[in-house]
């Protein structure tokens, strides 16, 4: 059977909550693909990331702020016979979120979508940051502008 592809929203938004921890792909200053993992906030349709102020990504995303975020879960392998290598494949969930990061500057916005980040993590979302906490952070929403989703189960 061929995968499912371009999912309902409910789906997709599944996959990208099931997720420990998403990879966000970027094209470095040398025009080199480049792939970093993230913890990250997903709520009502709105990704976010945090990273440390300074580093090849900031540096990365002020010259190209285009990214692409993978999302993918629940593989499991599928073998149709044993003795023949070209019948397993695995089955997967997976999403595809291309955008543009856009830096959070304002502290209580910080606040706001720190607590979305630690509330995936930690199920709370009543943490409060101090001002030293917050300049010292970098906080990013993706601004999505094209999602893709496959779904391969059988």
């Amino acid at each position: 059977m061929k995968p499912r592809t371009n999912l309902p929203q409910n789906e997709i938004d599944q996959i990208i909550n099931g997720c420990e921890a998403c990879m966000v792909a970027m094209v470095d200053l040398a025009g080199k693909p480049y792939v970093l993992p993230f913890n990250f906030g997903y709520k009502d349709g709105r990704l976010y990331i945090h990273s440390g102020p300074d580093g090849k990504k900031i540096d990365i995303w002020k010259k190209n702020p285009e990214v692409c975020v993978s999302f993918s879960s629940d593989y499991k392998m599928n073998v149709r016979h044993e003795e023949v290598a070209c019948s397993y494949s695995m089955k997967y969930k997976s999403v595809l979120v291309h955008g543009a990061i856009n830096s959070i500057t304002d502290l209580d916005e910080k606040a706001r979508i720190l607590n979305v980040i630690m509330e995936k993590y930690s199920g709370r979302n009543d943490f409060s940051y101090g001002e030293p906490a917050l300049k010292n952070v970098a906080v990013f929403e993706i601004d999505i502008q094209k999602v893709e989703s496959r779904a391969y189960l059988y």
